[in-house]
């Protein structure tokens, strides 16, 4: 066999292998009670137990080609014959769920798949009972011809999609009524061919089937970080994603499709397709079945993968999907992108804490690593050489804690509060923390760490993670100003809580003003005596962009809404820090499309906002700025450090260096 021939067939084994681990996914989410089908489970000779981001990311899928296969079949229920034509079935159980849905009335599927694929699902429908049972005037044809299994409804056909004039012959020996309206479906088949070939499905497609709807569900955004990710995994699997080279968004897929005879196409991605196209209701029942908290993965990964509808014909036009966007302004960007280098040390962590204890020394807590949860606390310490990073032993162990807030006090005093172990085991306790107390800074190999559990009295709150806690003054003293954060209970929180340092008690202070909504993920900086609050993911999941200032009073505080001009991108999951006059906001998750969150620079007194991309072009691996913290150094330097997460059933990455951003562009 020549050897471009031998690359080919290891290409195809390759792509085909996709199809055992999708089925694995699936079985998972139903299994879970995300979506319902009871016929997936035969085609899987061992189920496993996927994480909940994989169980969500399979189940948005599902949700997304049920709506728009229902949408079809609603339009045509009055047809005197509509089809379904699966591309790359693989052991989809589309046909055997709608059977029993009883909503194929004058309908037939069709799918295609190579015949190594269809060989064995031919032989699994044989061979099961409930499955051929669902067959009617079943027929499995000679195993020479194209056509695998035939039923009145149902025609199984092996033949590479590629080979157009094959294709086909096979669907006419299946019957297809070429004339009759027809819902193509692909998902996450096409991208795997060579563009030429995928133009070529999609142009034959609009040639031969002229009342048809095309359903397609792909890849977008390849070069951010997690599109970088997300490109690597499927190269190593020798399954590259072709279609994300020419049409790397939802605007150039939906150019293509128009190029290539269809009449109309509506494109969104999976954030917008869950927020705007399933009921909250629906959403809040999926969001209860199990523990999470990896929303900074889910939205990207439902940012990097889309949903495709294209039509000809008049009436099948009514079987596009509706786009309802989820509302969100444009970066203002600065034609200056800020310049990040990396500093020389290896660290690495997710939802660590830290706090700026000294000039030079950077406390690190909790987080969580290659080598697991509870990662020792580290000191990173500045020297003539730049960055060395020293960990430290502590007095007593602050355990397993992510998502919790470090807050620095006069005298080189911290306070560590909440965080979580697990998404159902938040950490009790609040901490005072000392590094090498009574003495000028210490040589970085001799610094301790003292911790000393603070009792307090009055109401506490209610345990918590991805909150945040302030300094605040209020008559004079030290108040330690807790608000937001969720907990294994509730999806979000809006309560602020004050703790009088002085007194180590919880007490209530008169708060005048409409309250912010609550929220998770957010940030609150120290700010003329109060806070500035920015950002964070509300009850729903949609991340908020808006400023609120806690402003002092002579009673208490005022909460001041802060209309900032222009809006920034809503965001969560990010840091930020007052730099005079200015609240410096750097990193996050948002659900826009134009890039990825750089910094944005809000002017506190003139209300105005300007962003800045990040350059970084000098850091040889994919920077992703969600559950890192940061530290602004001095005046023109902010120092990130750790963040990464899930990407995915692509891996789990981790940045594996601090990085430095120069800031001097945006505040000078």
């Amino acid at each position: 066999m020549p050897t471009a021939n031998r690359k080919k067939q290891g290409r195809d084994t390759a792509v085909q292998g996709t199809n055992d681990s999708s089925v694995v996914s699936k079985v998972s989410a139903a299994a879970r009670g995300y979506f319902q089908d009871a016929f997936l489970q035969h085609f899987v000779c061992k189920a496993a137990r996927r994480a909940p981001l994989i169980n969500r990311g399979y189940y948005v899928r599902w949700r997304a080609v049920d709506h728009c296969v229902g949408r079809f079949l609603q339009v045509t229920e009055n047809c005197p014959k509509r089809q379904i034509l699966s591309l790359g079935a693989g052991f989809d159980s589309l046909y055997f769920r709608l059977h029993s849905d009883g909503v194929l009335d004058r309908a037939v599927v069709f799918e295609v798949d190579f015949p190594d694929v269809t060989l064995r699902k031919a032989a699994l429908i044989n061979s099961n009972v409930t499955l051929r049972g669902m067959l009617e005037n079943f027929n499995l044809p000679s195993l020479t011809g194209p056509v695998y299994v035939s039923s009145s409804q149902y025609r199984l056909l092996g033949v590479d999609v590629r080979e157009k004039s094959q294709l086909e012959e096979a669907l006419a020996a299946a019957e297809m009524d070429w004339a009759a309206p027809t819902l193509i479906l692909s998902e996450v088949v096409l991208t795997y061919m060579e563009t030429q070939w995928s133009d070529a499905v999609i142009s034959w497609a609009a040639k031969f089937l002229p009342q048809s709807l095309f359903v397609m569900y792909e890849q977008i955004r390849p070069q951010d970080p997690f599109g970088r990710i997300m490109q690597d995994h499927f190269l190593k699997l020798n399954s590259t994603l072709h279609a994300l080279r020419q049409y790397p968004d939802q605007a150039a897929q939906i150019h293509r499709f128009l190029d290539k005879g269809w009449e109309r196409c509506v494109c969104v991605d999976m954030n917008d397709f869950y927020l705007g196209l399933v009921p909250e209701g629906e959403r809040c029942r999926v969001e209860s079945l199990e523990p999470f908290d990896e929303y900074e993965e889910w939205h990207q990964k439902c940012s990097h993968y889309f949903i495709l509808t294209a039509s000809r014909g008049s009436s099948m036009a009514q079987c596009l999907l509706t786009h309802h966007s989820v509302p969100c302004v444009g970066p203002s960007w600065s034609p200056r992108a800020l310049n990040v280098k990396t500093a020389p040390v290896s660290l690495e962590g997710l939802g660590m804490a830290s706090t700026l204890m000294h000039p030079g020394q950077v406390l690190l807590t909790g987080g969580s690593s290659r080598g697991g949860r509870g990662a020792a606390s580290k000191v990173l310490f500045r020297g003539k050489e730049g960055w060395r990073a020293i960990s430290v032993e502590p007095s007593v162990h602050l355990g397993v804690r992510l998502y919790h807030t470090v807050t620095s006090l006069p005298g080189r005093v911290t306070v560590v509060y909440g965080g979580r172990s697990s998404p159902l085991n938040p950490v009790q306790g609040l901490f005072k923390v000392t590094l090498d107390p009574g003495g000028p800074p210490a040589p970085p190999d001799s610094l301790k760490l003292w911790v000393e559990q603070i009792v307090c009295t009055g109401d506490k709150p209610p345990p918590r993670w991805r909150h945040t806690a302030s300094m605040i003054s209020h008559k004079g003293k030290d108040f330690l100003f807790v608000f937001g954060g969720k907990n294994e209970s509730e999806a979000v929180l809006g309560d602020a809580h004050f703790l009088c340092l002085d007194r180590q008690r919880w007490t209530e202070i008169p708060v005048e003003g409409a309250a912010p909504e609550g929220r998770h993920s957010h940030s609150a900086c120290s700010y003329q005596g109060g806070a500035v609050v920015f950002g964070g993911l509300d009850r729903t999941g949609v991340p908020m962009g808006d400023t609120v200032f806690l402003r002092p009073t002579e009673r208490g505080f005022c909460w001041e809404r802060v209309e900032v001009r222009p809006p920034p991108v809503p965001r969560y999951s990010h840091s930020a820090h007052v730099a005079g006059d200015r609240l410096v906001v750097v990193g996050g998750v948002w659900l826009h499309s134009d890039g990825v969150p750089g910094v944005v620079v809000i002017s506190l007194s003139t209300c105005s906002s300007v962003e800045f991309s990040l350059d970084t072009s000098s850091v040889p691996w994919p920077l992703m700025l969600h559950s890192f913290c940061s530290e602004l150094i001095d005046s023109e330097e902010l120092l990130l450090v750790g963040g990464g997460g899930n990407c995915f059933s692509f891996g789990t990455h981790f940045n594996p260096r601090p990085v430095t951003v120069d800031l001097r562009p945006a505040l000078g």
